[in-house]
Parts: structure tokens; C-alpha cells; sequence
């Protein structure tokens, strides 16, 4: 699954290494891209150690689940998974299980009071220890903990160990300083740091130089970061000219932290995604207050509005949430007519659910339940009908692609995405007169047939 392991040359007191460490670690991950990026990061802090990485948990000696703690849902999935991995301990109770990222530094407590199987909870900060956590609970026994969060871990030095494939995540800062009163992720990734700009940058070239051409610059709120006198736009600017075959992205960022600065800098560089994803989570500005979200409807309007001044064709996306405390109807028809408005390309749209240790918690969660399902499904039948109509104005057009991969449903076709970051899909079998479609490659395609989530096109030569 992991075949060219790229390990860091950091020397490191150890009572093992490859030669004498024949253990397997298998790791899920569940979540967002930075569980994505940390789960790489894990793998080449344990492929210095030694382990070795399976891809089947039935050959694992260790067992880590990689977690994410933003939305109950999230949790209960790994609440089921660990009940399914019972199984695993009881033919095997050698076998040790983990959980690390954020449900570990959230839920400590509650997970090796109830799941007696978990013998890890390693915190997102806490990843050097895990190599001799393990060691350690192999020869004694005892359960591993480490979940303290740090100011200062960036985990900068360490070169991630990636699949090999032409995307790449590329974590530029950790932590948020935002609070918003519905979210866990400052409690379970601390405070914001951020990486080096000159490690970033040569990180950037050697993914450039290994065939990599599309990029993700990841972070809680990219938007923030900041390394001396530079901020996330010189950092992207900077992305774009150390590797101009690349497509560079970035997720996520906070309406609050997004200048005009980085507008104008994604609108100058040709291989800087036109494509933001920016969450609004609410239309009403009394709720805005109520989320601690420190931007207004009109603030966050003008944000849009020059957006495609400088872009027309820009993609953008966002975050809603539903059935926040004290949500009226009237709450949630601004919220609807906003998304008229606005008219995304697409949306995340989810009910609210309390998170221990945020400010909402303390709130009373009013909205009944089946209001927030009526309401979900109103903003997503809407969104729907917004995709479709804007997907269906593309028809006719003709639009570069990136092609990614094989398509999901048919080895007859290849994935790609727009420089919007539409998903677009085109035959494998090359038109007439054209060259053949290879992954990795930057193709001009007409679309002819579009949905609600994917264009469809053919190659103009």
C-alpha cells in the first residue's frame, strides 16, 4: 500500500529499528484531509522506528484508528468499528489497538473506561511518542497516553510517507484561535502554529520533482497562517512559482481571515486553483453571533463579490449548519436565500450536534429534532437544484482537466477535476485523432452532459 517510504534523517535513540522490528501496523483514517496528512506523518514516524505498514488489519500486530471528533457522527463510527474489532482481540489478544487524533485527546477518559480493548490514545500532537508507546505496551502491558497538546509541534522536519499517485496533502499549519462556540478543534488541536515557509517550499519542489501535480496546502484555518513577516498569501504565491506543473489548492479557510491579498494572488498565478472552500455556516447574523463566527452576511458578501470580480469563473463551496440553538424559521429561510444568492457550486451540510467542552454545549438544544431533518433536507434539496442549474450552465464549454484516477464506476473512464474543482469525467478510450488519456496529465475537455455533482466531457484536440 506504502511502497516508496521517503524517511527522514533525524537520528533517534531506539531499543529497535528495521532490522530487528518486524512488527505490522495497520492505520484507518477517518475525517478530513489533515487526518489524511497526519496518518503520512505517523507512518514515517514508525517506518523510522521500524514498523511495518499493512494494508489488511487482519496481518497487523497493531491496530490504530486515526480519528475525528467535529461531528457526533464521526465518533459513533469508531464507537462501531471498535465494537467490530472485538473480534480481532479476542482471536489475538496480542494484538493492540489504538486511537489517535482528536476523539483520543477528546474522549481519553471514556474510551479506556469502556472499551477495554483500546491499549493506545495518542493525542494529535503527541505522534513522536507513539513508536515507543507501543514498544512499551508490549512489554509491559500497561496502557499508552499521551495526549497533551502543544504550542509548538508542527511536526516540520518530518517528510511524510505518501502513496505514490499525483496528489499530495501538504500540512502548512495546525490548530485554530477562533473558537467558534459549536467546534471541538481548538480543545483537540490546540493553538495555532505554523510551519517554516522555507520547509514548506522545498517540500513543495520535491513533490513537483516526484511527478506529484496537485497539491493541497492543508491547516484548520489556512488563512491564518503566518511564519515572521509572511503571511498565507506570500506562502501560496511562493507554492505556485516553486512548482509551476503543479495545481496548488488549499483548505480550509475562515471568512474573518481572508484578505484580499490572497484574492489577488490566487487570481494572478495560473496553476493556483480558482476554487475556495469557504464555510458561512449560517445566513442570519444573529446566528453568526451566536457561532462566534466574527464576520457578518455582508462582510462575508463582499468576500464573494470581489471574489468573482477578480474570477468570474471561480468554484466555491461552504459549510452550513442547521438547527443551531434558537434557530427560527426565519434563521433558516435567510439561510436559504442566501444560498439562492450566493449560488455555490456545492455544499457540506450538516445538523448541529452538541460537542462537550464548546461554549454551544452550554446552550439549550431546542430545535426538535425532526425540525433539524426538515430543515437539512430543505437545504439540500436546494443545493441540489443550485448544482444542477450551475454544473448545467458549463455544458458547451470547454474547460481544462486535471485527470486524478480511474472512475469509480467504470474502467472505461478517468476522474478529473476542473481548475474549479468540478468533477469531470471523460472516456479512457481517446477520440478520434487524439493522444491517449494517461493520469497525470492536463487535457482540454468539452463538456457535453452535466449532474449535480460531476461534468462529463470529451477531449478537444
Amino acid at each position: 500500500m506504502f511502497e516508496n517510504l521517503i524517511l527522514n534523517n533525524q537520528e533517534k535513540t531506539v531499543d529497535h529499528n528495521r532490522d530487528n522490528n518486524h512488527r505490522k501496523v495497520y492505520i484507518e483514517t477517518y475525517g478530513c484531509q489533515m487526518n489524511l496528512s497526519d496518518t503520512e506523518i505517523i507512518l514515517s514516524l514508525l517506518s523510522d522506528y521500524g514498523f511495518n505498514n499493512t494494508d489488511k488489519a487482519e496481518n497487523a500486530d497493531v491496530i490504530l484508528l486515526n480519528t475525528c471528533s467535529v461531528r457526533d457522527n464521526a465518533e459513533k463510527r469508531i464507537f462501531n468499528r471498535l465494537a467490530n474489532l472485538k473480534t480481532f482481540k479476542k482471536n489475538n489478544p496480542e494484538i493492540l489497538i489504538g486511537i489517535l487524533g482528536c476523539m483520543a485527546e477528546r474522549l481519553r477518559n471514556n474510551l479506556l473506561e469502556k472499551e477495554k480493548l483500546v491499549d493506545l490514545i495518542v493525542g494529535p500532537d503527541e505522534y513522536r511518542k507513539l513508536p515507543n508507546l507501543i514498544e512499551n505496551t508490549f512489554a509491559t502491558g500497561e496502557k499508552g497516553i499521551a495526549v497533551k497538546l502543544s504550542k509548538i509541534e508542527t511536526y516540520d522536519d518530518i517528510i511524510p510517507v505518501r502513496k505514490d499517485g499525483i496528489s499530495a496533502w501538504v500540512t502548512v499549519m495546525r490548530g485554530c484561535d477562533k473558537f467558534c462556540s459549536f467546534c471541538v478543534v481548538p480543545f483537540t488541536r490546540g493553538r495555532e502554529r505554523s510551519r517554516k515557509i522555507d520547509n514548506i517550499i522545498n517540500e513543495i519542489k520535491n513533490l513537483e520533482q516526484s511527478g506529484v501535480k496537485d497539491i493541497w496546502l492543508l491547516g484548520q484555518n489556512v488563512n491564518s497562517y503566518k511564519d515572521g513577516n509572511y503571511d498565507f498569501s506570500d506562502l501560496i504565491g511562493s507554492c505556485a512559482e516553486a512548482a509551476k506543473s503543479s495545481r496548488i489548492r488549499f483548505t480550509t479557510s475562515h471568512p474573518y481571515d481572508l484578505s484580499d491579498k490572497l484574492l489577488e494572488t490566487i487570481s494572478c498565478h495560473k496553476n493556483i486553483s480558482k476554487y475556495i472552500h469557504l464555510p458561512v455556516q449560517s445566513g442570519s447574523d444573529r446566528i453568526l453571533k451566536l457561532m462566534n463566527r466574527l464576520y457578518t452576511v455582508k462582510q462575508y458578501l463582499r468576500i464573494i463579490e470581489y471574489a468573482r470580480k477578480l474570477m468570474p469563473n471561480i468554484g466555491l463551496s461552504t459549510d452550513i449548519i442547521t438547527g443551531y440553538p434558537s434557530e427560527t424559521e426565519d434563521d433558516h429561510k435567510i439561510t436559504l436565500n442566501l444560498m439562492n444568492e450566493i449560488q455555490y457550486d456545492n455544499a457540506y451540510m450538516f445538523a448541529y450536534s452538541p460537542r462537550e467542552n464548546t461554549k454551544s454545549f452550554s446552550y439549550p438544544d431546542d430545535v426538535k429534532a425532526e425540525i433539524k431533518k426538515r430543515r437539512l433536507e430543505e437545504i439540500i434539496d436546494l443545493q441540489r437544484k443550485i448544482s444542477i442549474k450551475v454544473n448545467s450552465s458549463l455544458i458547451g464549454k470547454s474547460m481544462e482537466v486535471l485527470i486524478e484516477s480511474v472512475s469509480k464506476k467504470s474502467p472505461d473512464f478517468l476522474m478529473g477535476r476542473t481548475d474549479c474543482n468540478k468533477s469531470t469525467i471523460v472516456s479512457k478510450i481517446p477520440q478520434k485523432n487524439c493522444k491517449e488519456l494517461k493520469i497525470g496529465k492536463f487535457v482540454n475537455l468539452k463538456i457535453f452532459k452535466a449532474n449535480s455533482a460531476t461534468l462529463f466531457g470529451e477531449v478537444i484536440e
